[in-house]
């Protein structure tokens, strides 16, 4: 199982950017995926989940209408689309899965929101 995500970068605030999570070793649409957050000096935070089930989603409320998780079978990938970004967005994001009670996670992708 190998999470490995992209996407992250410098942005100013107002700006868009388009995180992914390519999954290997099983397949996406089978579990719940999510999105956490770590900030310097904080606790990793749950960001956003796609469940398996309808696809339905669900947020946190600090990026409600402002973040999209999405994900694309075919390519076995998570994405997680973020506009109107703010500097308190600055964080390293990590995708997430558990699979037989075991927690898997990604290496992180940096994003900072800063003019």
């Amino acid at each position: 199982v190998q999470l490995v995500e992209s996407g992250g970068g410098l942005v100013q605030p107002g700006g868009s950017l388009r995180l992914s999570c390519a999954a290997s070793g099983f397949t996406v649409s089978s579990y719940v995926m999510r999105w956490y957050r770590q900030a310097p000096g904080k606790e990793r935070e749950l960001v956003a989940a796609i469940f398996s089930v309808g696809s339905s989603t669900n947020y946190a409320d600090s990026v409600k209408g402002r973040f999209t998780i999405s994900r694309d079978n075919a390519k076995n990938t998570v994405y997680l689309q973020m506009n109107s970004l703010k500097p308190e967005d600055t964080a390293v994001y990590y995708c997430n899965t558990v699979l037989w009670g075991r927690d898997y996670w990604g290496q992180g992708t940096q994003v900072t929101v800063s003019s």
